[in-house]
């Protein structure tokens, strides 16, 4: 530091000062904790979201509704519940049907996981688990169908029924594509977004003809 013995400071240039951090006001937001607020809160915050959620996917249009706030719990509800739908075997029957839930539950989640890997390796913008959270809240027009179909069931099985469930499972299959694609064509390239629609297609189509040939035992 020699070379600092020559410098000097003019006598009308302060060198003390005092240091502040100013302070604002602060916002109640910046204080809100989900850790000070009741369970009954959280839980009504969240089913909230879910439902909104939902009522996206049944007037589905392009936005980044679904993108912004993500969650598996509506894709996990809608998984279980069409898979249980989709049990072939009553409970009091010696075959519980465990096996097939085992393979609808499978089915659904491999095959969501393996359509997110092909759209981030074709240069999707979109994240791993926000593009878990379209593919499986688009499932929900595919679990009505299921339920109608249940409900159409109960009144027989002939070709009136088959063309009913055949007419109520073709809508809602195209519900579902039409509605995951809406969500996820912004996040994809414009040259490539025929090679990520056509594995969406496969997977609802499957899933449509697990419902559409499910017959009760």
């Amino acid at each position: 530091f020699a070379g600092l013995a020559d410098v000097s400071i003019a006598e009308d240039i302060p060198v003390e000062g005092e240091i502040t951090v100013p302070v604002g006001s602060r916002s109640p937001d910046e204080d809100y904790s989900t850790l000070d607020e009741p369970v009954r809160d959280t839980i009504m915050r969240d089913l909230k979201a879910v439902g909104k959620k939902f009522v996206h996917v049944m007037y589905p249009k392009k936005s980044s509704a679904l993108l912004r706030d993500w969650d598996l719990w509506g894709p996990l509800v809608l998984c279980v519940s069409l898979a249980l739908m989709l049990q072939g075997g009553s409970a009091d029957s010696k075959d519980d049907g465990g096996p097939q839930f085992a393979e609808v539950f499978v089915i659904i989640w491999f095959g969501a996981v393996v359509i997110t890997l092909n759209s981030k390796l074709l240069g999707g913008t979109i994240s791993f688990f926000q593009s878990l959270c379209v593919l499986g809240y688009c499932v929900l027009p595919l679990t009505v169908a299921m339920l109608v179909c249940r409900l159409v069931l109960l009144a027989g099985s002939g070709t009136v029924s088959f063309i009913i469930r055949l007419i109520v499972v073709a809508a809602m299959f195209a519900w579902s594509t039409l509605a995951s694609t809406a969500f996820l064509a912004d996040s994809q390239p414009p040259n490539r977004k025929a090679l990520v629609v056509y594995p969406i297609f496969l997977f609802y189509f499957v899933i449509s003809w697990m419902i559409l040939t499910f017959t009760p035992q």
